[in-house]
């Protein structure tokens, strides 16, 4: 047991910005299609984390030109993913948040925390 989990913490050595439940998010993944590779970008707002040491993973959840939801969980120390980048933070009370499925329009919109600068 003692060697698994030091052979997944040395997998943990991506830098990452610091993000949480409730931020908006810019999660630039790296997509190969055949022999070509390019960079897709989903932007959304984080509603949940999951941490299991490397295994950690987080779903972004946005809505798309449909009006229909589309959600990703990505791992959070995947080769693939090129960057994050956070664009606000949301201020909530709950560590995930899955009630935004059922909330359309003004009533999914979450109150941004305004930071010092």
């Amino acid at each position: 047991m003692q060697i698994m989990h030091e052979l997944e913490k040395s997998l943990m050595n991506r830098e990452h910005p610091e993000f949480r439940v409730g931020n908006t998010v810019k999660v630039h993944l790296r997509i190969v299609e055949g022999s070509k590779e390019r960079i897709q970008v989903f932007q959304g707002v984080v509603i949940a984390i999951k941490k299991k040491m490397n295994r950690t993973t987080f779903t972004v959840r946005k809505v798309a030109s449909g009006g229909y939801g589309v959600e990703r969980v990505i791992p959070l120390f995947s080769p693939s993913i090129e960057k994050i980048e956070v664009l606000s933070a949301g201020r909530v009370r709950r560590s995930k948040l899955y009630f935004l499925r059922n909330r359309i329009g003004k009533s999914a919109k979450l109150r941004e925390v305004r930071r010092a600068q």
